[in-house]
């Protein structure tokens, strides 16, 4: 089966396994970083390091950064991708965002490029650290049918449930209900372990019931660990968590829909940032019900 060329721009937690998933899958990567000295596993893998994001411009390209603006600096800079394509003469190439943004920005974005001659993509992802190493991310993606059907081959690379939402757009719109739920499972697991060490309950029983109840699920069994080890080591950091509540709830008055839920969550989170465990792993939510308890005990 022929493969066809894919450049991963941005080689952070989520693009570095992404890289070496596509390779291993048979695709030949090229893969581009802002910090050097990054793309030692990625190039073990089989991947070709480009020196610009221009060297970087294939007819696909999918860009694993958190913020938008990062992304369109990569398309303007003097040797950044929209410069490339041109000098390659590359015929409408494809540009997938794999980060999570607004839903309106990247349809703004979507319709800049249209005038280039570039599609867009939108194909933000669900899961941790652990599901991007074993290629079973769930990713969720909006654009053009055409365009989807292209990139179904890489996206199979990455993810184990693959949905086409509709159109671009809607793979973020999906992302930031994703974002509601997870946190709010999160923060209400977080309190009932404030809860539980008030009144003297053993953690791991607690979180054993929760788990064999209603109340689990595939969220309280990933983090299980790291609650009963206090490992709050970055995996998806809080700030990230918080910046994708904010963007839901950008999405939710649009929409005319009201997200109450999510806006007391988004407190939580805005706290924890707050209290100095923005880079925490988002299960360190925990620690804002441990710092009011104390405060109210005192």
């Amino acid at each position: 089966m022929r493969h066809d060329p894919i450049s991963v721009l941005g080689l952070g937690a989520m693009g570095r396994p992404m890289a070496r998933n596509l390779a291993r899958a048979g695709f030949p990567v090229t893969t581009w970083n802002r910090t050097p000295g990054r793309d030692g596993e990625v190039r073990a893998a089989g991947c070709r390091a480009a020196a610009t994001p221009a060297d970087a411009a294939l007819p696909v390209v999918l860009t694993a950064l958190p913020d938008l603006p990062d992304v369109v600096a990569l398309l303007d800079r003097a040797d950044g991708l929209l410069a490339g394509w041109r000098a390659a003469r590359v015929e409408r190439p494809l540009l997938v965002v794999a980060g999570t943004h607004a839903p309106d920005a990247v349809r703004s974005l979507g319709a800049r490029l249209a005038g280039e001659g570039v599609g867009l993509v939108d194909a933000p992802v669900g899961g941790g650290e652990a599901e991007a190493d074993a290629g079973t991310l769930t990713v969720m993606v909006g654009g053009p049918a055409e365009d989807v059907l292209r990139l179904q081959p890489y996206f199979s690379a990455l993810g184990g449930t693959v949905r086409h939402l509709g159109p671009l757009g809607a793979g973020q719109l999906a992302k930031a209900c994703d974002q509601v739920a997870v946190a709010a499972v999160l923060a209400g697991v977080a309190e009932a372990l404030a809860l539980a060490a008030a009144g003297g309950l053993d953690p791991e029983a607690l979180l054993d019931v929760l788990g064999g109840g209603l109340a689990g699920g595939a969220a309280l069994a990933a983090k299980r660990d790291r609650w009963l080890a206090r490992d709050f080591s970055p995996g998806a950091r809080a700030r990230h968590q918080l910046d994708g509540l904010v963007l839901a709830l950008a999405a939710g008055r649009e929409s005319g829909v009201p997200l109450p839920v999510t806006a007391a969550v988004e407190q939580v989170y805005s706290a924890m940032c707050a209290l100095g465990f923005g880079d925490d792993d988002h299960s360190g939510v925990c620690r804002v019900y441990e710092v009011l308890s104390r405060t109210h005990r005192r």
